[in-house]
């Protein structure tokens, strides 16, 4: 991505003490991505709309760093989320919703930050996915295992390692804050990711807590209850994740997937009774056609058990051509058919389409977008 820097290089000169001041730079930088969206079965309706964030969430952020000699440095990065459709602040209408974070970094040992940030899946795992190429029709129906970045984690702090002959891991942890009731609302997550020539591959894990009782509200995740594919475990003691993932390139041609088992559980205040657990395959191919243009297809399934029994078909298909090289129009469509049920009363599954729609208003569901994204 072109960046636009707004300070690069501070040297001040302190006459008699000769001491040299640290370089200072901070960059400006950002996506507007917009699009034209049909939905098959909106709720119970077709619909056509405006659209924001479908390849990538709009965005604008600052992000910079102080050069403290040795290979040390301080970081920081604040990024605000927005609709580009309407101009509305995103991720729950926080000014920077989609990371607020300040750390140190060092060449040698890695980096340590504090703050709002993804979880450690996301920045090594969700690369090597489907949607890490084009976009949230690539992954698991209502995001229930956070592949596409639905949530992010705050009060947290994460650790970043060098990457040492193709290997690189996180581990974050983040403390939930409830006075008087440790670990309360806490969450914990690693990731590795190993990358050698044509082959990329990465696993991780995370466990997010929401406390107990009157404690229940509190957590340190954004929410992962988007639609009504999980709706019904809204109370879950916790949220428990893994997934591994990864690709394969054949020249012009990459072939990928990833696997991910979730599981909600339940305690005396959760208003059902047994693990809830999805896992979830995918595969997919990307063909880069030419310099310009690429192409995705790709294929979804994922099967509930505990209190529902669902299962999910999921394909997509998408292309991607760029103008130049921070302007590229795309298209993308997904279909979904659902089965079973996905709560303990017998609610029958409505069909979802990754990250990309709402909840149909029955077992089958179609999207058809074309859009347009400028990187600044």
């Amino acid at each position: 991505m072109k960046k636009t820097t707004l300070a690069t290089l501070s040297l001040v000169m302190l006459g008699a003490t000769g001491v040299a001041h640290a370089q200072n730079s901070v960059t400006l930088y950002g996506i507007i991505d917009t699009g034209l969206t049909y939905v098959s079965n909106d709720g119970g309706s077709k619909s056509i709309s405006m659209s924001s964030g479908n390849e990538s969430g709009s965005r604008w952020g600052l992000k910079g760093s102080e050069d403290l000699g040795g290979g040390l440095k301080t970081i920081f990065q604040v990024e605000n989320g927005f609709n580009s459709t309407n101009g509305k602040l995103g991720q729950g209408s926080r000014m920077f919703g989609r990371q607020a974070f300040v750390g140190l970094s060092s060449d040698k040992w890695g980096t340590l930050t504090a703050g709002r940030q993804y979880d450690p899946l996301v920045d090594l795992v969700q690369p090597v996915q489907g949607d890490g190429f084009l976009g949230g029709v690539f992954i698991s129906p209502g995001d229930i295992d956070n592949a596409d970045n639905s949530a992010r984690v705050n009060n947290s702090l994460k650790y970043t390692s060098p990457t040492w002959s193709g290997f690189q891991f996180e581990t974050m942890y983040s403390l939930g804050g409830v006075a008087g009731a440790t670990g309360s609302g806490q969450s914990y997550a690693a990731a590795a990711a190993y990358s050698n020539g044509p082959v990329n591959l990465a696993a991780g894990y995370y466990h997010l807590s929401n406390g107990n009782g009157t404690n229940r509200g509190t957590t340190t995740w954004d929410s992962l209850f988007n639609t009504s594919v999980n709706a019904a475990y809204s109370t879950a003691a916790s949220i428990n994740n893994a997934r591994i993932g990864g690709n394969y390139v054949f020249g012009s041609v990459t072939l990928g997937g990833y696997f991910s088992h979730a599981e909600y559980t339940a305690d005396a205040s959760s208003t059902f009774t047994q693990t809830e657990k999805y896992n979830t395959g995918s595969v997919y191919a990307v063909w880069q056609v030419s310099a310009p243009l690429q192409t995705e297809i790709g294929y979804v399934y994922m099967k509930s058990s505990g209190n529902s029994s669902a299962k999910y078909n999921q394909f997509a298909v998408a292309a991607d051509y760029s103008l130049s090289k921070r302007t590229d129009v795309y298209a993308f469509a997904g279909y979904t058919t659902a089965s079973g049920t996905q709560d303990s009363s017998g609610t029958a599954a409505v069909a979802v389409i990754g990250s990309a729609t709402g909840d149909s208003g029955s077992n089958k569901q179609a999207t058809v977008t074309v859009g347009i994204r400028h990187k600044f």
